[in-house]
């Protein structure tokens, strides 16, 4: 079976959200070593080519993003080293090494203009600097490593690192009222299951040499507004304790800014359920398990 002789699987972006829930699950069989960005920067094809002859590799899963939506429009180069050039090196690197490259990409590739759930083949048109410059890594990783899965997925949130349940867990407790943009859809989605969904992927892609490859998309089930997220994170927040602040539904045009949004960031996930059997659960269960989760770590203002 392919890559059953290796030992060891790189991660990564290991710090961020979806990293931090990799590391947590690991792998069976495989040892999961996950070198901070201070260790590996993955724009450095030197140093990639210098850490992947270091050892035997049986796969990769490039989580590494830059991530900062309207900071890319401020440093352009920045985004576009991590997003493009980063996965670039990493598929010459899996190519040469003929071991699976896993790349996370993201609803930004798109325009947000489709009346519906994004598929796959969807033509990309992203808005701006930080999709575009994931869409190019996309490119890249399909261009010179054949033997990849690229999972786009959105609106990830965790109990790590910065996202926007933290954030309004945060706001909970200083302010009395809130506006949320209404007019923006996507689907929330929780970075464990995201994790679940990759290493699931990976371990396949170890096991059977016929793994189903190419692009495709994973979040959780069901739509939501960001308005829809913040009342649902707020009212349970709310039922444990927390005081929480009144909301008003506002649309994109009251906070602009330096990069547009897609409106409508919904990804289908029904290739990935036809062709790997997960059917992902509904968004307000994974988030309402992220929410108990930051409580239990916060100290938040009870009313």
């Amino acid at each position: 079976m392919v890559g059953l002789e290796k030992s060891a699987i790189l991660l990564t972006g290991g710090s961020g959200q979806v990293g931090t829930e990799i590391q947590a699950r690991g792998f069976s069989g495989h040892d999961l070593i996950a070198p901070a960005s201070s260790e590996l920067n993955i724009a450095d094809p030197e140093a990639v080519r210098t850490l992947m002859a270091s050892r035997s590799w049986a796969a990769v899963i490039n989580c590494a993003a830059y991530t900062g939506v309207d900071q890319a429009e401020v440093e352009p180069m920045s985004a576009w080293a991590t997003n493009a050039d980063g996965p670039a090196a990493l598929a010459r690197a899996c190519q040469t090494a003929q071991i699976p490259l896993i790349h996370i990409s993201t609803d930004y590739v798109f325009d947000g203009e489709m009346g519906r759930a994004y598929v796959e083949t969807d033509p990309i048109a992203p808005l701006g600097v930080y999709g575009a410059s994931k869409a190019a890594g996309e490119l890249a990783v399909r261009a010179i490593c054949p033997r990849h899965v690229i999972l786009r997925t959105a609106w990830v949130v965790s109990a790590q690192g910065r996202n926007f349940a933290r954030t309004m867990l945060g706001l909970a407790g200083t302010r009395d009222h809130l506006q949320v943009v209404n007019d923006q859809t996507g689907c929330p989605t929780a970075a464990g299951d995201i994790a679940d969904c990759v290493i699931a992927i990976a371990e396949r892609l170890l096991t059977d040499p016929d793994t189903p490859l190419g692009t495709y998309h994973f979040v959780n089930a069901g739509q939501a507004s960001w308005f829809d997220l913040a009342s649902a994170i707020f009212r349970q927040a709310q039922a444990q304790g927390v005081r929480v602040p009144a909301l008003t539904a506002v649309s994109t045009d009251a906070y602009p800014t330096l990069s547009r949004r897609p409106k409508n960031s919904r990804l289908d996930t029904g290739r990935l359920t036809s062709d790997f059997g997960m059917t992902p659960r509904p968004w307000q269960v994974a988030v309402e398990e992220v929410v108990s989760t930051l409580l239990a770590g916060m100290n938040p203002v009870r009313a």
